[in-house]
């Protein structure tokens, strides 16, 4: 692991309360008014019956399946955010990093319908994670995807390489956060090497704004994958 992805962890570790706080009060304006919705709305539009949160923070899209009906399985590598997933709500909730799901060190059941990531995928190598999810997918099983949208953060430096969160105008004490960055051709290339072949791309986007708020790829599996 590297020695900003281990900062990442340690990052969130750090930020675990604080980030409970954000999300529980709405603070997060832009998951309010668009992303949350956006992802909600692209689980469901595949109708599953059964999903893998990866990432699932505190879990309030584990809350919003469960309340439509759908079974959804949590996991995060946070112990804090993880505990108050599973106080909220009454989904199975998993402890584990990604590198212990890559080396399968932690079952989070198989045969899911869809995986979901949302703004989960912050590390520089996602491939191996991602074959790791698609191993988890009954045949025909898609995988969602919403990530922050790369024209909009590249501030004139579009190319893969890792940038830093500083949580400017968030209250609380923040740690700043290193996270990946990648082109949008960076993450087709991505889900060809895991498997997966790309069947839909939103981008979210508040009506009274002039630039998108997210990118959301759905992708399924490759028919050669099995």
């Amino acid at each position: 692991m590297s020695l900003s992805e281990t900062t990442l962890l340690q990052s969130w570790h750090h930020n675990a309360q604080a980030w409970i706080e954000a999300i529980r009060t709405g603070a997060i304006e832009s998951r309010q008014t668009v992303t949350d919705q956006a992802m909600l709305l692209a689980v469901l539009s595949r109708q599953p019956e059964r999903v893998l949160d990866l990432g699932c923070g505190e879990g309030w899209l584990l809350r919003a399946l469960a309340e439509r009906g759908v079974e959804a399985v949590g996991v995060d590598g946070d112990g804090t955010l993880v505990d108050a997933a599973r106080a909220s709500g009454s989904s199975p909730v998993h402890l584990a990093n990604y590198d212990a799901l890559v080396e399968a060190k932690v079952d989070v059941g198989s045969g899911y319908d869809l995986v979901c990531a949302n703004f989960a995928l912050l590390h520089q190598d996602i491939i191996p994670l991602l074959a790791a999810m698609n191993a988890l997918l009954s045949p025909g099983g898609a995988l969602v995807i919403q990530t922050l949208h790369p024209w909009t953060v590249a501030a004139g430096n579009y190319q893969d390489g890792w940038r830093e969160e500083t949580f400017d105008g968030f209250k609380g004490q923040w740690q700043p956060m290193p996270w990946y960055f990648r082109t949008l051709s960076s993450w087709l290339n991505a889900l060809d090497m895991a498997g997966f072949r790309l069947v839909g791309l939103q981008e979210p986007q508040h009506p009274q704004s002039l630039v998108p708020q997210s990118l959301l790829l759905v992708a399924e599996q490759s028919p050669s994958w099995r």
